[in-house]
């Protein structure tokens, strides 16, 4: 039996580590150290403070600038949908949750990319703002849910992109669709158990 504290206090730790303000703290003491040191004549101290504080504070800023937040997870995952996680979840279901969970550097939004590829992002204004995930059961079957704020993008033009949605984030994969409120969709990406059935060929 998996420990559900433990598994989702490992994602948390690791995924929510905010490296600006790490780099932020460690610059600012160098940074102090090095002024303290300046006006107690202190050579070396001074040296080393403003040689290593002032680079690593500038880099912080730089990585604040250009952070982008994890998203939330708007319910907790109980131990049953963990244990499905572990015994149905897809490579690629681990890796979207793990990226969309985690602080981002230089990217404008969550999945960007993939939803520009999919064509429900027509520019980077009307790109589809992930909210928030959480991890359910469907039909038995692991599900990871993408909940985006779409105003621009209707559900109507989600569901017209449903099998390249499916071939995106393939193999093994079903797309659910969703629209809890009328400028909210719901991605389910639900493991598939079965393979896919043939689509016919037309003679």
């Amino acid at each position: 039996m998996i420990n559900n504290s433990d598994v989702q206090a490992k994602d948390t730790m690791l995924g929510r580590i905010n490296l600006s303000l790490v780099l932020l703290g460690v610059g600012g003491v160098l940074t102090v150290v090095g002024f303290v040191a300046y006006f107690q004549d202190n050579a070396t101290l001074n040296l080393a403070g403003f040689f290593y504080g002032i680079p690593i504070l500038l880099g912080g800023l730089a990585l604040r600038a250009a952070e982008l937040e994890p998203a939330p997870y708007t319910q907790p995952t109980p131990p049953e949908i963990l244990n499905l996680r572990a015994t149905q979840a897809t490579p690629t279901q681990n890796q979207v949750r793990q990226d969309v969970t985690r602080y981002r550097y230089g990217q404008e939004a969550h999945l960007d990319v993939a939803l520009q590829k999919l064509g429900l992002s027509p520019s980077g204004e009307e790109c589809p703002e992930l909210t928030g995930v959480r991890e359910i059961a469907v039909d038995g079957c692991y599900a990871l849910v993408l909940e985006f704020d779409s105003p621009t993008v209707p559900l109507s033009t989600w569901v017209e992109k449903k099998a390249k949605i499916e071939t995106f984030f393939g193999p093994n994969i079903r797309a659910d669709l969703n629209a809890p409120t009328e400028n909210q969709v719901e991605l389910a990406l639900v493991t598939r158990l079965t393979p896919a059935p043939a689509t016919p060929v037309d003679a």
